[in-house]
């Protein structure tokens, strides 16, 4: 069988407070859903806000933890894969389907940090890659050693009298 690539990323707040259950064999399982806003220009070109609500579901420790200390309205940005599947309904009507993002990775970002939040950004399995927690994203530029200069001067490249286009070298 051929693979794939089936990769998400979103970032939005929690819609409303996650649901933890466990499984017969004790797994955890965290369902919530992340509300990811969006403006668009109607036909009268004015801007309208909208949303998109995507439900998520977490497994193992990670729905434990997402379960502990995340709530409604908590900014989190959530690494997955898209998963489509079916189950039968309860009122007998046959075969339903669901489309949901099955979570590897649920960031928080946003918003003040409790003590216990510190504990779960400590729990984190995977590094911050130089990004803090509290949405602050450019702060890693003004660490000691960066440069904001350009590598390279393209008054300095040679140009065909023929265009005014610059030569790039690569």
């Amino acid at each position: 069988m051929a693979r794939g690539f089936n990769k998400v990323v979103l970032m939005g707040n929690l819609a409303r407070d996650p649901e933890v259950r466990y499984t017969v064999e004790k797994r955890a399982w965290a369902r919530f859903t992340v509300a990811v806003g969006y403006s668009w220009k109607n036909k009268n070109g004015e801007y309208q806000d909208a949303a998109d609500f995507i439900p998520v579901v977490a497994w193992g420790p990670l729905a434990d933890r997402c379960g502990r200390y995340l709530k409604k309205g908590s900014g989190v940005m959530v690494e997955g894969r898209l998963r489509v599947r079916s189950y039968e309904a309860r009122d007998g009507s046959g075969k339903k389907y669901t489309t949901e993002v099955e979570a590897t990775e649920v960031i928080f970002v946003g918003g003040r940090k409790s003590s216990d939040e510190d504990a779960f950004s400590a729990q984190s399995s995977r590094p911050a890659h130089g990004f803090s927690d509290d949405g602050d994203f450019g702060k890693s530029i003004h660490e000691k050693g960066f440069s904001d200069d350009f590598p390279m001067d393209f008054s300095e490249m040679e140009r065909d009298d023929k265009d005014s286009e610059a030569e790039i070298p690569f």
